[in-house]
């Protein structure tokens, strides 16, 4: 594999535009389960363009998005620019330059596959406030269960460079039993969709890391499948991109 950091440089439009956002259920399950009274200090680490940070501004809360990627900081500065409680922060989930037990809560989303986990375990210890908590959020696509999902799978299958290690990667306990440790982990899972014309399909498509890159001659036969697809199972001009987003959340 590529260096993480860098996978999403050359699709961040794509990403931007058409990866999903996060139920709003997760920030307010976060705020239950702990019993926040008022706004906290979250750091959100590998946190791309903003999008897992939303649901916590929107809500009040002081989001420090730890991002190491160039453009993708860069995309969420712009998306989060009006936002007076986001601080954008060059770093790494191993190492976040934030100042030791200045955070009440750490949270990862999508990226957290891609982490040093024993390294980013350390890191989160060391940024956390004494009673602080951490969790790690997010949107897995379910791969069965209609004919869209079935055909979405299987092209991925057929023509993504790597996607067979990638998706692994999301679905592995031992990452979790080991970002955790002994104090273990609660879980919750909620229902979210995307509803898809062929435009944001494709998009969605173009912005997963193991669709060949431009240049790359699977990627034109890609698409092509992918419009065969869409035209054989969307219904009124959509397709619904479903997920499980999944919540895991300790002390």
């Amino acid at each position: 594999m590529t260096d993480p950091t860098a996978r999403f440089s050359d699709r961040v439009a794509d990403y931007v535009r058409y990866r999903p956002d996060y139920p709003a259920a997760v920030a307010d399950t976060l705020a239950a389960h702990y019993g926040w009274s008022g706004p906290v200090d979250i750091a959100d680490l590998g946190s791309g363009t903003g999008l897992s940070a939303l649901g916590f501004l929107d809500r009040g809360h002081r989001v420090f998005g730890v991002e190491p990627n160039a453009d993708m900081r860069a995309a969420a500065e712009q998306l989060l620019s009006a936002r007076h409680n986001f601080t954008s922060v060059d770093g790494r989930a191993e190492a976040t330059t934030l100042p030791s037990s200045s955070i009440d809560l750490s949270i990862a989303a999508q990226a957290f596959h891609w982490f040093d986990v024993a390294a980013a375990a350390t890191e989160t210890r060391r940024i956390l406030r004494p009673g602080g908590h951490a969790a790690v959020v997010w949107n897995l696509r379910r791969t069965r269960g209609s004919a869209f999902l079935d055909g979405y799978e299987a092209l991925l299958q057929r023509f993504g460079t790597d996607y067979g290690a990638v998706s692994e990667r999301y679905a592995d306990p031992a990452m979790l039993r080991q970002y955790f440790g002994s104090a273990g982990y609660a879980q919750y899972q909620f229902d979210h969709v995307q509803h898809l014309d062929f435009d944001g399909l494709k998009g969605r498509l173009l912005s997963s890391s193991y669709t060949p890159a431009t240049g790359d001659a699977r990627r034109a036969t890609m698409l092509e499948a992918l419009r065969t697809l869409f035209d054989a199972t969307a219904v009124a001009g959509r397709v619904d991109f479903e997920y499980d987003t999944r919540l895991y959340l300790s002390r």
